[in-house]
């Protein structure tokens, strides 16, 4: 049976003119925060660039890259939702320059980063690394990714502690999603925790954030461990230090945007994005299972 066209033309003339009229004489106003960053930088700067209480910021310059430290005490909580911790972040945007000596400076920005935010610890204490996130998905991938480049040693300092004493003991992990193995990555971790008994626990996942010049241009690190899938609507079970009883540091990169800051960028009204915003919500979230 075929449409009534007056229907039709109900439904699709509103959007037609919302998302591209050229007789609009104003610009659509920007884009509305409606949906939870996991960058605490982000969080910050909604709540304006002012001073806020419980919330201590800095901008400087590492090794060439631009960095923002975050600071949240609980009261800050509050104001932001982010958990009480720090929270470093680093630009590498300089990287889209094709520099000879870029990436390796990036790297040691990042590494430097990242012993300053790990808790001292004994030479022979083994850290548990996780991967997480859907391999079969490309930007949930960062995890199973990273876990690639991961130098596993555990096994070797058991073996012949003596050969391999100037490393340290290193055991990895990637346990996919819930939708592919059945097993929530929390309990996955905790199970090998308590027979591993590990000193700490880094873990590598892919972050959504709310501005297009953040996407796969900045890392952020963490010692207040992540809620897996929180950024697109789909929070799993929380891997941080209170349910495992140890350390646990978080390295994340922004590979998700919300649609409406896209919607926003092509001069979309805020009407058009709210109906497309609706429609992609339940993919991304089967998505991220």
């Amino acid at each position: 049976v075929a449409p009534k066209p007056t229907t039709t033309a109900r439904i699709v003339a509103p959007r037609a003119c919302a998302c591209a009229s050229a007789s609009t004489p104003t610009a659509p106003p920007p884009p509305a925060l409606t949906k939870p960053s996991r960058l605490a930088a982000e969080a910050r700067d909604a709540e304006g660039l002012g001073d806020i209480e419980g919330v201590s910021f800095s901008a400087y310059e590492r090794g060439g890259f631009r960095c923002e430290r975050v600071d949240v005490s609980a009261k800050g909580t509050q104001r932001i939702g982010k958990p009480a911790g720090r929270y470093d972040t680093l630009n590498i945007s300089a990287l889209l320059r094709r520099e000879s000596t870029s990436f390796g400076a990036a790297v040691e920005t990042l590494a430097g980063l990242l012993r300053e935010t790990l808790p001292r610890r004994d030479g022979d204490a083994c850290t548990l690394v996780v991967g997480l996130g859907n391999r079969d998905i490309t930007p949930d991938n960062i995890g199973p990714l990273s876990a690639q480049s991961i130098l596993v040693t555990r096994h070797l300092k058991s073996e012949a502690p003596e050969d391999f004493k100037m490393l340290s003991p290193v055991a990895l992990i990637t346990p996919g999603v819930m939708g592919t193995s059945g097993i929530e990555s929390a309990d996955y971790i905790r199970w090998v925790c308590a027979e591993l008994r590990p000193a700490q626990v880094i873990v590598i996942d892919a972050l959504a954030a709310r501005s297009l010049d953040r996407l796969c241009r900045t890392i952020q690190v963490t010692d207040t461990g992540i809620t897996p899938g929180s950024g697109v609507g789909n929070a799993r079970s929380e891997i941080s230090a209170r349910p495992l009883g140890l350390p646990v540091t978080a390295l994340g990169v922004p590979t998700v945007v919300d649609v409406g800051t896209i919607l926003a960028s092509c001069g979309c009204s805020v009407g058009a994005r709210r109906d497309i915003h609706s429609h992609s919500r339940p993919i991304a979230t089967s998505g991220r299972l």
